[in-house]
């Protein structure tokens, strides 16, 4: 049986019952050398110890000291079978709980950052913003944006970089010592606090014990800037748009569809935690603030909970 506790709540969730053709075949594929026979066991005692043979490996950070099942060793069936009744009912289990969205946004401060302050403020919503330094110093305006920013206790800063990589990305990667140090710059020269990084033109994780690579040429930055104490953190879903315009790609419905698909389906980087990648300059406009707007108010008819960066991935 299912059981989830989050604080002082338990939450009893579908029953699964996984089998095997012998109870020794099958305590070693799902609990390694360990015979359990009938056993009610947790993950954390006997997952953790046979590399996570069942269980995806997105799964395990939320999952550990959690979710309790019973195991019946008596009927016969397969283990693809009994893979996919586990997934399917950590599905139904998770399910039960929160769904937390982390709104991002990219290349600030710039036109359109003060629409985000301002929309933080009125919809009492938590916001991550990840900053340029370069921008920040480019007028009076900016240095404006990136202080309201700041004092905005509801929006939490963390580092894109200095340069940007002057969007020359394959050269700015090809020399990590010379790109950390950009890093660095940018969190010197803006005072941040948390060592929290989204790399420019690259949607990197490695965070604790995951590492996610979308491109090779930026994998020895991240390697360094984690080795340093830095986590980064990428994206699940991207709200694109037109890089000389500001204009949004995709339609309202289809972002918004896409947050929800993938929180359903339990397909993010982690179950139950969606990241939305979007940028500053994207809000400039009236069109732009309406259309923020309308995201906010439809996650928040969903009651899904809105949580900053440092805190990711929510855990039960």
């Amino acid at each position: 049986m299912f059981k989830i506790k989050r604080g002082t709540f338990a939450l009893l969730a579908t029953a699964l019952v996984v089998t095997c053709y012998s109870c020794q075949n099958f305590s070693t594929k799902v609990f390694g050398n360990n015979q359990r026979d009938n056993d009610s066991t947790t993950i954390d005692e006997e997952y953790v110890a046979v590399k996570k043979p069942l269980l995806l490996d997105k799964w395990d950070s939320l999952a550990r000291n959690q979710i309790h099942f019973t195991v019946d060793t008596v009927t016969k069936i397969d283990v693809k079978t009994q893979k996919k009744q586990l997934k399917d009912s950590l599905k139904r289990a998770f399910n039960e709980l929160p769904k937390h969205v982390f709104l991002t946004f990219d290349d600030g401060p710039l036109v359109g950052s003060n629409v985000i302050d301002s929309l933080a403020k009125a919809k009492n919503i938590k916001v991550s913003v990840f900053l340029v330094g370069r921008h920040a110093n480019m007028s009076k305006g900016r240095k404006n944006d990136l202080a309201h920013y700041k004092n905005n206790p509801l929006i939490s800063c963390y580092n894109h970089s200095y340069s940007h990589a002057y969007n020359k990305f394959t050269h700015f990667y090809s020399d990590p010592k010379t790109a950390f140090a950009d890093f660095e710059k940018n969190e010197n020269d803006l005072g941040l606090e948390h060592k929290i990084v989204r790399l420019p033109g690259r949607n990197i994780w490695i965070y604790d014990d995951v590492r996610k690579i979308d491109l090779q040429s930026g994998s020895s930055t991240a390697d360094l800037l984690f080795a340093n104490g830095y986590k980064m953190f990428g994206w699940d879903v991207e709200w694109r748009i037109n890089s000389l315009t500001g204009v949004p790609v995709q339609s309202f419905n289809e972002v918004f569809g896409r947050m929800k698909s993938f929180l359903n389906n339990k397909t993010t980087v982690t179950p139950n935690n969606v990241v939305l990648l979007m940028h500053d300059d994207m809000f400039q406009t009236k069109k732009g603030a309406q259309l923020l707007a309308t995201l906010i108010d439809s996650l928040k008819a969903q009651d899904y909970k809105f949580e900053f960066m440092q805190d990711y991935p929510i855990k039960y």
